[in-house]
């Protein structure tokens, strides 16, 4: 007999939590033999909504009809995914799994370790996620005794990185006028911090014909956010200091296709990807562009540390080191801006990473001198993503973490132990 599961999750964003709604969504739809699934999508700020007519879209459709029947005649559920930040965990069913991405920072709220007890198990995308949680103590007085205890984050706490999935390019004209051009691919916000990566791009190369390719938005990909987007980066651009380069500036708005975005992972005049955001949960368009072969300048902390880093044999030893096949920018941590204090989610006293400029600007330089010595790296970063983040792989683990949930008299575990194996 199948269990109801019910999953809560923004599926229909384009977001990041989009995306790994339709993960977990798509990691249980694998097993569908063991579990009745259940949907109910939530919003996701202002993003937004996949709205092409696609076979999955028409299946999630499916689900949410399904699901609004079912709890019109009064239906219960025995499990319950919460993909979501924690804020929004509820007690919904007899069993609550929690999976989220976690703070972009050094520590979470102290309403996201209460939270935490609602849940039987928190899944995070990375192990910097899963990191806050386990490092955050507070202190708090005992109301009956006034002794002061400590307080963490219940577990238990689990990771599953997100698949990689290539797609076929599309045909897409960027009409760029320099041949070299380096890729950022960032919301527009202040934890994405681009307006130093656009500044210091351009003191840079100010004297050459490089480009910059930003692919951004503030909040969707309406006319209005395209315009206050185009306005941000003309802001930059009208600086006197700036008036004379040769560098270029483009701008990329609204809706892309995977395909037209493999095509610009992939484009012959793109060189490199850039992120120098002060932390990611994950940094999924970082992971995407790894996944084509594009050579990434980024920082060597918070959620993009999963995948950036490949095992290497050390010379004359059998034992393995973790090796970076990017392109590392040195970075401070330092607390939070005052204007990303998010009550309730983004504590004033986290601390997140600022990447220092001078380093920033070495690697944007040297990454343009010496392209082939990094699209070779690329290339081995390449392999590792396509060869251990597959969605096989991916849907396993996830699923190896729920089953002691699943119908106590199935036996599967052995079936997901032997696609793990593949991969050791």
């Amino acid at each position: 007999m199948t269990k109801r599961v019910l999953i809560r999750a923004p599926v229909l964003s384009q977001s990041g939590y989009g995306v790994h709604a339709r993960l977990v969504l798509n990691a249980l739809k694998s097993r569908e033999d063991l579990f009745d699934l259940h949907l109910i999508n939530l919003n996701w700020g202002k993003t937004s909504w996949l709205w092409e007519d696609t076979e999955e879209r028409r299946w999630i459709d499916q689900l949410l009809l399904k699901t609004i029947s079912y709890m019109q005649t009064g239906g219960q559920f025995d499990l319950s995914f919460q993909v979501t930040i924690p804020n929004e965990w509820e007690k919904i069913a007899p069993i609550n799994i929690g999976c989220t991405a976690g703070i972009e920072a050094t520590r979470i709220t102290p309403q996201w370790v209460e939270k935490s007890y609602l849940m039987d198990k928190i899944i995070f995308v990375s192990n910097f996620g899963k990191s806050n949680f386990q490092n955050t103590v507070y202190t708090q007085k005992d109301p009956s005794t006034g002794e002061e205890r400590q307080i963490i984050a219940k577990g238990p706490l689990e990771v599953v990185n997100y698949a990689f999935k290539e797609f076929e390019a599309a045909e897409i004209d960027l009409k760029l006028e320099c041949d070299f051009n380096f890729l950022v691919v960032s919301q527009w916000s202040p934890r994405k911090n681009i307006e130093d990566t656009v500044r210091w791009f351009i003191e840079e190369f100010i004297d050459q014909k490089v480009g910059l390719i930003i692919k951004t938005s503030i909040a969707n990909n309406s006319y209005n956010d395209f315009v206050h987007t185009k306005l941000n980066i003309e802001n930059i651009l009208k600086d006197p200091a700036y008036q004379d380069r040769k560098c270029k500036v483009h701008i990329l708005h609204g809706y892309m296709k995977q395909e037209e975005l493999s095509a610009l992972y992939q484009h012959p005049k793109v060189k490199a990807l850039i992120n120098i955001a002060h932390g990611e949960g994950f940094g999924l368009p970082i992971f995407e562009a790894a996944g084509y072969g594009l050579p990434i300048i980024t920082i060597g902390w918070s959620g993009q540390t999963d995948f950036l880093y490949v095992p290497e044999r050390v010379k004359g030893s059998k034992k393995k080191r973790l090796a970076p096949k990017f392109a590392e920018v040195d970075y401070t941590l330092g607390p939070i801006s005052q204007e990303a204090v998010w009550e309730g989610v983004l504590h004033a006293d986290a601390h997140w990473a600022y990447a220092k400029q001078g380093s920033y600007k070495m690697k944007l330089r040297e990454v343009y001198k010496r392209h082939s010595v990094y699209k070779k790296r690329a290339a081995t970063l390449k392999k590792h993503i396509r060869n251990n983040f597959t969605a096989e792989k991916q849907y396993a683990k996830f699923c190896s973490l729920v089953e002691e949930y699943a119908p106590d008299d199935f036996q599967w575990l052995s079936e997901v132990e032997d696609i793990l194996q593949e991969y050791e």
